[in-house]
C-alpha cells in the first residue's frame, strides 16, 4: 500500500505566472519551475491525503509509474510532501551562541545641519550641540572589530550622524587608521557613508572618490516633494543645495555606484515620479525607498491606505523595472533588485537583518547598540568598545527573535526573506524590538509575490540580466 502521503503546506508556495505554475519552495527561498506532474500531484494531495501506491494508480494514465516514483522522492526530499518521516527543523539554529560581526556604524556626530521633520534618530541635536566621538573610542571600535572576529575576509566602517560630514577630521583619521591597520592584518576593508550631500565640496568628493566609499545620499525627490520634510534648522527647504552638490557629485564621483535614499512619509506615494527624477533627471545609481510607518510623530507616518498606494506604486515601477530587464536595462528600482537577489541566491534568513549578528552601532559615548536607528533610544546597550561585547545579553536578544513559536511568523510563506520585519520598527511601533512588524504583513506577501513573478518573466526571457546585473552586484 505504500505510506501515506501528505502535502507540507507550511514548505510550499505556488505563484502563477501566465500559464506556468511556479513552485516557491518556503524554507530554502528557492524557486521552481513545477512540471506537469508536479502540479497533478501537489492538487491531488491537496484534495485529500493517500497512499503512495493510490497515488500511482491515480495518476498511471498520463504518467509514466517510474516518473511518478522518481518525482515523488523529490518532493519529499524536499519536504513538500511527507511521508510520516519527522520533518527537518525550520532553522538547525534554536539560539545564536556567536555573532560573527564584520561591520561597525560609528555615529560621529549627534549634531545635523538638517532638521528634517520626520527623523527618527532619537539622539539628534542641532549642529551647536551636536556629541562628536572622539578617536579614542572611534579607534577603540575598530579594534573591538578585530578582537571580536578576527577572522573575517573583509570589514565594513559605516560613518553616520547626525551629519557625518560635520565629523570629517575623524572621518579622515579614521580612514588613514582603517586602512593601515586592516592591511597590516591582511584583511581588506570597506568604508560607507550616508549624507544630506549639503556639505559636500570637490575636495571632500575626490577624498571620498579615492578611497572608495559606498556613498547614499539622502533625497526625496523633486524640489516640492524633498522641500515639505527635509528642512534647515531654520525652517527653510534645502533641495536647490542638496540638487547643486549631488550634480557635482554625481558627474566627478566614479568608484561606486551612488544612491539615492528615500523617506516616505503621510502624502507622499507617487513612487514613479520620484524614482525618474532621480534615476533619470540626476542620475543616481539607484533608488531605495524607505516607507515611514511607525515613527515617533504620527502625524508623519503613512496612513494604512496610503501604504496600501506606496505599495501599489511600487509594483507599477517593478513593471517598469521588468520591461527595461527584458531589454538588458537595469533602472535601478533597489527594492525590486534586492528582493530579486534574495530569490535568486536562496537567501533564507533566519533573522531580519545583520543587526547585533554582523553589526553593531557605537554611539558618541563607545556603547554598542543594536543598529543606528537605536542609538541614543531607552533600548539597553550591549556593551561598551572599551569594555567588549555583552555577548549573553546581545545572544539572548537575537535567539529571542530567531524563536517564531506561537507568533505569526510560524507559518507565514515569506517567513524566511522577511524574518519578522525591522527590529526599530517593531521597537518604535510595539515598545518592543522583538515582535514581528505584523502591520503590513499581507502586503509584504503580496510583495514577494510580486517578485516572484518579475524574477521568473526575466528568468525565461532573459536570464543574461540575472548573471550581469544581480550576480555581479556584489563585486566591488
Amino acid at each position: 500500500m505504500g505510506a501515506i502521503l501528505n502535502l507540507v503546506e507550511r514548505n510550499l508556495h505556488e505563484v502563477r505566472v501566465d500559464d506556468a505554475r511556479m513552485l516557491f519552495h518556503i524554507p530554502s527561498s528557492s524557486l521552481f519551475a513545477s512540471d506537469a506532474l508536479t502540479g497533478e500531484i501537489i492538487d491531488a494531495l491537496r484534495h485529500e491525503s493517500c497512499s503512495s501506491d493510490a497515488l500511482v494508480q491515480r495518476l498511471a494514465a498520463r504518467f509514466d509509474g517510474a516518473e511518478i516514483d522518481e518525482t515523488l522522492r523529490e518532493l519529499i526530499a524536499l519536504e513538500l510532501v511527507s511521508d510520516g518521516s519527522p520533518l527537518s527543523p525550520e532553522t538547525a539554529l534554536k539560539r545564536v551562541e556567536r555573532t560573527a560581526l564584520n561591520t561597525v556604524v560609528l555615529n560621529v556626530n549627534t549634531g545635523c545641519n538638517l532638521s528634517c521633520t520626520y527623523c527618527y534618530k532619537e539622539d539628534l541635536d542641532k549642529p551647536s550641540a551636536g556629541k562628536r566621538m572622539d578617536v579614542e573610542t572611534a579607534v577603540a571600535s575598530v579594534e573591538m572589530l578585530l578582537k571580536e572576529s578576527p577572522d573575517e575576509p573583509v570589514y565594513t566602517v559605516v560613518f553616520f550622524g547626525g551629519e557625518p560630514l560635520s565629523n570629517r577630521k575623524l572621518i579622515e583619521y579614521m580612514v588613514d587608521y582603517c586602512e593601515r591597520r586592516f592591511s597590516e592584518a591582511g584583511k581588506r576593508v570597506e568604508f560607507v557613508m550616508t549624507t544630506n550631500a549639503t556639505l559636500l565640496t570637490e575636495e571632500i568628493v575626490d577624498y571620498l572618490n579615492a578611497h572608495r566609499f559606498g556613498l547614499s545620499v539622502s533625497i526625496d525627490g523633486p524640489k516640492t516633494v524633498h522641500d515639505r520634510n527635509r528642512i534647515t534648522v531654520g525652517g527653510q527647504g534645502t533641495y536647490d543645495v542638496v540638487r547643486r552638490k549631488a550634480d557635482m557629485l554625481l558627474s566627478r564621483y566614479d568608484s561606486r555606484p551612488v544612491g539615492a535614499r528615500v523617506t516616505l512619509t503621510k502624502g507622499v506615494t507617487d513612487i514613479e515620479t520620484i524614482w525618474n527624477h532621480l534615476f533619470n533627471e540626476m542620475g543616481f545609481a539607484e533608488v531605495g525607498f524607505a516607507p515611514v510607518t511607525s515613527g515617533d510623530v504620527s502625524a508623519y507616518n503613512l496612513s494604512g491606505e496610503e501604504l496600501v498606494e506606496v505599495f501599489a506604486n511600487m509594483k507599477a515601477l517593478g513593471r517598469r523595472y521588468l520591461e527595461a530587464a527584458l531589454e538588458h536595462r537595469n533602472i535601478g528600482f533597489s527594492n525590486l533588485h534586492q528582493l530579486l537577489t534574495d530569490i535568486h541566491e536562496g537567501h533564507k534568513k533566519a533573522l531580519p537583518c545583520g543587526a547585533g549578528l554582523k553589526m553593531l552601532a557605537v554611539d558618541h559615548k563607545g556603547e554598542l547598540n543594536l543598529c543606528h536607528r537605536f542609538t541614543g533610544s531607552s533600548l539597553p546597550t550591549f556593551g561598551n568598545v572599551h569594555s567588549g561585547v555583552k555577548q549573553v545579553e546581545l545572544n539572548d536578544f537575537l535567539s529571542q527573535r530567531l524563536d517564531r513559536t506561537n507568533t505569526g511568523c510560524d507559518t507565514c510563506r515569506i517567513r524566511n526573506l522577511c524574518s519578522g520585519g525591522c527590529y526599530h520598527e517593531s521597537y518604535a511601533r510595539y515598545g518592543d524590538p522583538a515582535h514581528p512588524t505584523y502591520h503590513y504583513c499581507e502586503l509584504m506577501r503580496d510583495w514577494v509575490d510580486f517578485g516572484i513573478e518579475v524574477y521568473s518573466r526575466i528568468m525565461a526571457e532573459n536570464p543574461a540580466f540575472i548573471s550581469r546585473y544581480i550576480t555581479a552586484r556584489k563585486v566591488h
